[in-house]
């Protein structure tokens, strides 16, 4: 026989029933909600994009690996990005090549066709040896015309770097109208910005002899390549593949004398500066200058320097050293997508 409750008691239980039962309607009502939704979502297809289209994205970013015969040179190149997009030249230095652009490259190729050749006497394209083939700036610019040409790139915006910069320079003077924008990652084209560091090349350049040609030798060394990565730059982000991967390149035999020879040379890049200043303000291409503000070569000044001849150049200088790219990366693409979506377009 059950006790009877006290009328508190009672007052308490139905205070319990009351708790439960919106407990309970809730629940039906959050399970309702949740139905409907499901109903909802699978009457109305998502827009995300298919498996098949994600895939075709997916294939434009794959960077390709590539070589075009141009007479007695075979020009290795990296290919990224949908054929029809903007065209990216991107333009290496010493004594690097194509690789790199690595990390830049799958950066872009969502809306630029991006292309990456390694110069003569660098990386993995094949040229005859010194004495059969002039290693000068004016025979690597010859190259990339007829490279360009042969891939039929009427249009594209050149991304320079160090030896890429006189090289690209001497293309867009003679082919302006095919420049849409430049891109200048200490690239320089400014007596103000070269440094001191300049100084045994530049008593080479007066004095050619075997002893101011030994006195460049030293930029050769695995030392000094590895040197240039790291002047300036956290260290910590520096990856060391690609320092190592240079000095390798380097060490093959009969390179020195053909980067020594190409040392010379680069006298005739500082005497063709005013010509280059004269194609700039006569013709003011777009141009972003994104420059490590401290690379033992090329000053800050170099940067700035382009803004005399046109006055429209946008100029970042970066807190890293001369091979910005191995540490800033993302931030130049960041400035690069938002330059060249207003002053060239992109394929989006």
């Amino acid at each position: 026989m059950k006790s009877p409750l006290s009328p508190e008691t009672k007052i308490v239980d139905a205070k319990r029933r009351g708790l439960l039962g919106s407990a309970v309607l809730g629940s039906v009502a959050l399970a309702t909600a949740r139905i409907g939704n499901a109903m909802q979502r699978s009457a109305f297809p998502s827009k995300r994009p298919s498996a098949a289209n994600s895939i075709q994205d997916n294939s434009s970013m794959t960077v390709t690996y590539k070589t075009k015969k141009l007479g007695d040179v075979d020009v290795f190149y990296r290919e990224a990005g949908r054929p029809g997009a903007p065209v990216l030249l991107l333009l290496h230095g010493y004594p690097t090549a194509g690789h790199m652009f690595r990390d830049l490259i799958p950066l872009l190729a969502s809306d630029y066709h991006v292309i990456a050749p390694d110069l003569p006497g660098f990386g993995n394209t094949k040229a005859p040896p010194r004495g059969q083939f002039d290693y000068s700036f004016d025979h690597l610019a010859q190259v990339v015309t007829a490279f360009t040409e042969a891939l039929g790139l009427n249009k594209y915006a050149l991304y320079v770097f160090d030896y890429g910069a006189p090289t690209g320079f001497r293309v867009a003077a003679a082919h302006p109208e095919r420049v849409t924008a430049i891109i200048s990652q200490n690239g320089n084209a400014y007596a103000e910005g070269l440094s001191d560091v300049w100084a045994p090349y530049q008593a080479y350049w007066r004095a050619p002899s075997e002893q101011t040609r030994a006195a460049c030798r030293d930029a050769l060394s695995p030392e000094a390549i590895r040197m240039q990565y790291l002047h300036g730059a956290d260290p910590l982000k520096v990856s060391p593949d690609g320092y190592t991967l240079d000095a390798a390149y380097i060490a093959r035999p009969g390179m020195d004398d053909i980067q020594l020879d190409l040392m010379l040379d680069y006298r005739t890049n500082v005497a063709l500066y005013p010509a280059w200043q004269a194609y700039f303000r006569k013709h003011q291409p777009p141009l972003l200058a994104a420059w490590g503000d401290k690379d033992p070569f090329f000053l800050p000044a170099g940067a700035k320097a382009y803004q005399r001849d046109i006055p429209d150049a946008e100029v970042h200088l970066l807190n890293t050293g001369h091979f910005a790219l191995e540490t800033h990366a993302a931030e130049i693409a960041v400035l690069m997508h938002d330059f060249l979506a207003r002053k060239v377009g992109s394929l989006a």
